[in-house]
């Protein structure tokens, strides 16, 4: 999701530019101005979980050899983003201009008729988790539906998209996405989706703690989600006094985002964080949280394994050179190299 259009291409590109400034672009034989705006999960232990009555609150009880701590510590400001709509941002603003593989995270809150119009991606993949409200997306391809709360999308851009983003429904729409790199080998690949509505998204609750499984495994339940680059993606709701246990592969990068409430993440004696924060963790085989009392904590727990590879992006384009990105934008203005249906589409 993206404030402005897309920039004109620059010599000052870099692995570290943000998508902040957008302008805009024509493609050719259109008049119209657009605005631009995996491999499967593993993880070999399971998550462990407790109630404040089963466990003590010494470091003991702890059951990482590697405990993850807290390394980075951001609040999400609001800020705008696309046409009237009002995002924060926490992973891709200059604190945390990236995570590989994670390039961006947005908690959206819009309301007609603001939104998301016509704009393309290509080369990562865009994750939307509707917190609560619905939103309609469509593409060139003819591809058109509507996500509710607690349905997913995630959608691999690949060589190129051209969609829209609109909000379904009177009212507030909450929700977040997520953009997940893809590896040089992969950005080209055909374009696909993968949509879950709530319903179908694997969910567990054990001692106080309830997850919805969006991507990898937790309490020993799997995801029906094929990430290319390994990911794990969970939405974790937490009663006062338990405690959470989650294994998270060794080599991962990793962090959460908090929707609601507060609680102690890392270790025991750490500060409570609260909503809106994003929280990097360090290295380490798992998390752990505590929510010893008041309303109860929601948070997302994000973690990817690392492609290692450069950086290239300019506002909804990322690839591993200046040259590859300077064809994606000729490709876009062109109509060619999967965006041939760009000139003659425009969402309704």
């Amino acid at each position: 999701m993206l404030r402005q259009l897309l920039p004109h291409f620059s010599s000052s590109s870099s692995s570290s530019s943000p998508i902040y400034s957008l302008a805009r672009l024509t493609r050719q034989s259109s008049s119209r101005r657009v605005p631009l705006a995996s491999r499967k999960t593993s993880s070999s232990s399971r998550t462990i979980m407790s109630s404040s009555s089963s466990s003590s609150s010494s470091a003991a009880s702890v059951p990482f050899e590697r405990p993850r701590k807290v390394v980075k510590k951001v609040l999400s400001l609001s800020q705008s983003e696309g046409d009237g709509a009002t995002v924060r941002r926490s992973i891709g603003r200059h604190e945390v201009p990236n995570l590989d593989p994670f390039l961006l995270l947005d908690e959206f809150s819009v309301s007609k008729p603001a939104g998301f119009p016509d704009h393309p991606h290509r080369g990562f993949e865009t994750v939307t988790y509707m917190l609560d409200g619905a939103f309609t997306h469509q593409d060139f391809s003819g591809r058109k539906g509507t996500i509710r709360t607690g349905d997913v999308q995630w959608m691999t851009a690949g060589r190129g998209i051209v969609h829209s983003e609109m909000p379904a429904a009177d009212g507030v729409q909450k929700g977040l996405q997520l953009w997940i790199n893809l590896a040089s080998k992969d950005k080209m690949i055909k374009p696909r989706y993968q949509e879950l509505e709530s319903k179908d998204i694997s969910q567990a609750e054990k001692h106080g703690v309830k997850v919805r499984i969006i991507a990898g495994e937790a309490f020993g339940v799997r995801s029906p989600v094929y990430t290319r680059t390994p990911t794990m993606y969970m939405d974790f709701t937490m009663q006062p006094g338990s405690q959470l246990h989650q294994p998270i592969p060794e080599g991962w990068n990793a962090f959460v985002y908090i929707i609601e409430g507060e609680g102690v993440f890392g270790r025991e004696g750490a500060a409570p964080a609260s909503a809106h924060h994003c929280l990097v963790l360090g290295a380490g085989d798992g998390l752990s949280v505590w929510k010893r009392s008041g309303a109860p904590l929601r948070f997302v727990l994000a973690a990817g394994q690392p492609l290692n590879e450069l950086v290239v992006q300019q506002g909804p384009f990322v690839m591993n050179s200046r040259a590859q990105i300077k064809k994606a934008m000729e490709d876009y203005y062109y109509g060619r190299n999967g965006f041939e249906k760009a000139s003659q589409w425009s969402s309704t």
